[in-house]
């Protein structure tokens, strides 16, 4: 009964995250100042930070999209949703969910993750309380689904 709610809980977040996706990819402007790493200028300390990439609307659908696919894959491993699909696709994809929120938290070793060395934006002030342990709790919750599936 946990697997099915932690799944439940995770394929709602999942959904969440998603939509505000969408939302972006739409031109929605809420929360884009903190949603994007930012690397600092090293040449002069007092610079604005300058964000490392600017992801366009395309790009942007494309996560929405896997993150929508990725509640489904919950939601089908917990046995919620496609018990028309081979289980085998599920577990597959549970595993992989977490294989890919796990390497979210170590992160890319500079700018996101629990090993950034940049700090001090407003990016890395989020990641560092908000989506890496985030990140975390959603692997937990793939590896709890992948573990414990019907």
């Amino acid at each position: 009964m946990m697997t099915r709610g932690v799944g439940m809980l995770a394929a709602a977040v999942l959904v969440g995250l998603g939509a505000l996706h969408a939302y972006w990819a739409a031109g929605g402007r809420w929360a884009t100042g903190v949603s994007v790493p930012q690397r600092h200028d090293r040449a002069d300390e007092h610079a604005d930070d300058h964000v490392a990439f600017v992801p366009g609307p395309v790009a942007t659908l494309i996560v929405a999209a896997l993150l929508f696919a990725a509640a489904l894959v919950m939601l089908g491993r917990i046995g919620m949703w496609g018990t028309w699909m081979p289980r085998w696709v599920f577990v597959l994809g549970a595993w992989t969910l977490v294989a890919v929120f796990a390497g979210r938290v170590v992160g890319d070793l500079r700018l996101f993750g629990i090993f950034k060395r940049v700090k001090g934006t407003p990016f890395a002030w989020w990641d560092t309380r908000f989506y890496t342990p985030l990140s975390a709790m959603l692997a937990l919750a793939a590896l709890i689904a992948a573990i414990n599936g019907p």
